[in-house]
C-alpha cells in the first residue's frame, strides 16, 4: 500500500494542513502541481537565506517579476523582506493553501527559508484584446467601446462610467476546476437590497465543475429555464450596462467573457437600443414601436398565409385573388410544408452564415438566398408569394434589438404555423392566447417579466412600447422596488427662469 507523505491526504493528494519547515512548503507546492511543466521555480539568496521565486509560466508575467521582485530584492539587500518597496500588488502572511490558489491565478509566490511570511505577488499576464465596439450592438450615435474578455478591464470601464463611492463590486468563484471569478455589480442606495441577496443566495448554493460564460450562469440563476424567452438581457456595451445600473439592475460579469448580464428584466428590455436615448424623441419611439410591430410580424406572417390559404380565401380581396390563386395552384405541397420548408431553409442558410468565416458567410448568405430561392420557384416547389412571405419574416427578425429574443422568434413560428394549419385563424389565436398566458407568469429574479402589461403599470408605459420624453421619465421602473424611486427630480428648470 502506497504510504502518504506530510503534506499528502489518504487520496495522494495536497494536505490542508499548513506545514512549517522551508524544505516541506517547497515539496508541499511541488506535490499540487505534480506533472505540470510550467510550474516554474527561480531560486533566489536574500540575506544569505535560501529562497524560491515560484510561477506558472504560461499566466504568470516574467518582465513583471523581474521589474517587481527580482530587481527590488537586489537593490534593497538589506531591508527585511517586508519592508522591501515591491513594485507589484503584493500580500504577505498568505497560508500555503491560498499560495497555490494564488499561484493558479497568475501570482508569484516567494518562500524564503526561516521566514514565516510567504509573500504573494499579483503578476498576471495580461491577455486581452483592444476596446472596439461589438459586433452585435452596432450604434449610430453614443459610445463605441465595447467590453473585452478581462474582468477588471471591464469593471474599469463601468468605474469609469459611474464615478461614484456607491458603486459596488461583490466577487465570487464558480466551478469546482475553472475557479472562474465572476463580479456582481450594483448600485448601493438605488438597487433593492433584496434583489442583491436572493441573486447571491443562487451563486452561492451553484455547483458545477466549470462555467466559462455567462451562458452557464444563465441556465443555472434564471427563474425558468425551459421558457423559450430570455430571462437575463445580454450586452457588450458599457453604456449599456451601466444604463441598466442606474434604472436598479444588477449586472452580472465574468472573467473571460466580454458579455455583461442584466437582471432582472422585463420582456420590453429587449427592444431598447442606445440609440433610442441618443436620437430625438419622434424618432427614438418610431423605431423601437417598429421592432415590436416587426417582432409580432416575423412571428404571425407565416401563420397568417397559412391558415388564409388553407381556411379564410374569402378574405383576400378581389384584386388580388387571381395573383393568389394562380401562384399557388400548381403547387404539389400545402401551405404548411411550404412554409417549412422555406423556414428551414432560411435557418440552414443563417446558421452556415454564422459559423463560416466572416467573407464566406457573407457570400453564402446572399448567393445562396438567390440560388434556392430562385431554384426552389422555377421548379413549381413552392410559390412565389411564399418566397416573399418567408423573405418578409427573416428580415422582420433582424431588427429585434436582442440576438436572444431573436432567437426566440424562430423558434415560436413553427409551432404557431402548425396551430394556423391545422385551425386556421382559430389557431393563431389560440397559440397567441398561451404565449401571452406564459409572458403573464413569468418572473425574472422574482420580479414580473410582463410588466408595464401584467401587472399593469401606466406609469411603466411611458418607456415600453413607445419613449416619452426624457423629462417625463422620472420615475424608476416600479417593479425593480428601488430604494432611490427618483431618477429625475426638476427637470428642464430653465424653462420656469425663463419665463
Amino acid at each position: 500500500m502506497k504510504q502518504t507523505s506530510d503534506f499528502e491526504d489518504k487520496n495522494g493528494q495536497p494536505s490542508t494542513k499548513d506545514v512549517a519547515t522551508f524544505d516541506a512548503r517547497i515539496e508541499y507546492i511541488k506535490n499540487s502541481f505534480v506533472n505540470t511543466e510550467d510550474l516554474l521555480m527561480l531560486p533566489v539568496s536574500y540575506n544569505s537565506r535560501k529562497g524560491f521565486v515560484i510561477y506558472i509560466a504560461t499566466i504568470s508575467d516574467s518582465e513583471k517579476i523581474q521589474e517587481s521582485i527580482l530587481f527590488p530584492l537586489i537593490k534593497f539587500g538589506e531591508l527585511n523582506a517586508a519592508d522591501i518597496p515591491y513594485t507589484a500588488e503584493t500580500q504577505d502572511k498568505i497560508t500555503l493553501q491560498e499560495s497555490v490558489k494564488a499561484l493558479l491565478k497568475g501570482n508569484a509566490v516567494v518562500i524564503f527559508n526561516g521566514l514565516d511570511e510567504i509573500f504573494s505577488f499579483n503578476t498576471m499576464k495580461e491577455i486581452s484584446r483592444n476596446l472596439k465596439e461589438p459586433d452585435s450592438e452596432k450604434t449610430v450615435r453614443g459610445s463605441h467601446v465595447g467590453f473585452v474578455e478581462n474582468l477588471s478591464t471591464n469593471i474599469g470601464l463601468i468605474r469609469k462610467g459611474i464615478e461614484s463611492r456607491h458603486l459596488k463590486i461583490n466577487y465570487h468563484q464558480i466551478g469546482e476546476y475553472t475557479n472562474t471569478q465572476i463580479a456582481l455589480v450594483y448600485i448601493e442606495g438605488i438597487c433593492n437590497p433584496a434583489l442583491v441577496k436572493r441573486l447571491e443566495e443562487r451563486i452561492q448554493t451553484l455547483s458545477i465543475d466549470m462555467t466559462f460564460s455567462p451562458g452557464y450562469l444563465e441556465e443555472l440563476l434564471e427563474d425558468q429555464p425551459f421558457s423559450p424567452f430570455p430571462h437575463l438581457l445580454y450586452t457588450e456595451r458599457p453604456d449599456r450596462a451601466i444604463a441598466q445600473l442606474m434604472e436598479g439592475r444588477i449586472i452580472l460579469l465574468s472573467e473571460g467573457s466580454s458579455d455583461a448580464l442584466a437582471l432582472p428584466v422585463s420582456f420590453f428590455s429587449f427592444f431598447q437600443t442606445s440609440d433610442d436615448y441618443n436620437t430625438r424623441i419622434i424618432t427614438g419611439s418610431f423605431f423601437r414601436f417598429l421592432r415590436v410591430v416587426c417582432f409580432l410580424l416575423s412571428l404571425l406572417l407565416p401563420s397568417l398565409y397559412i391558415a388564409v390559404i388553407g381556411f379564410h380565401f374569402e378574405i383576400i380581396p378581389k384584386e388580388i385573388l387571381v395573383l393568389v390563386k394562380s401562384s399557388v395552384e400548381n403547387i404539389p405541397f400545402p401551405p404548411l410544408i411550404e412554409a417549412m420548408v422555406m423556414a428551414f431553409t432560411i435557418e440552414l442558410i443563417r446558421e452556415a452564415g454564422i459559423r463560416l468565416p466572416t467573407p464566406i458567410g457573407q457570400t453564402i448568405g446572399i448567393v445562396g438566398g438567390l440560388i434556392i430561392g430562385d431554384a426552389i420557384v422555377s421548379a413549381g416547389l413552392v410559390s412565389n408569394i411564399m418566397v416573399i412571405v418567408i423573405a418578409l419574416t427573416a428580415i422582420s427578425s433582424f431588427t429585434v434589438a436582442s440576438y436572444e429574443m431573436s432567437n426566440t422568434v424562430r423558434i415560436l413560428t413553427f409551432p404557431i404555423m402548425l396551430s394556423a394549419a391545422t385551425f386556421g385563424f382559430a389557431g393563431i389565436i389560440f397559440s397567441l392566447m398561451f404565449i401571452v398566458g406564459h409572458l403573464c407568469k413569468l418572473e425574472s429574479l422574482g420580479t414580473p417579466y410582463f410588466t408595464p402589461i401584467a401587472p399593469f403599470n401606466l406609469q411603466g408605459m411611458k418607456d415600453a412600447i413607445i419613449r416619452f420624453p426624457i423629462w417625463l421619465l422620472k420615475d424608476r421602473p416600479r417593479e425593480l422596488h428601488v430604494k432611490n424611486k427618483k431618477r429625475l427630480n426638476q427637470p428642464r428648470r430653465w424653462e420656469k427662469n425663463e419665463k
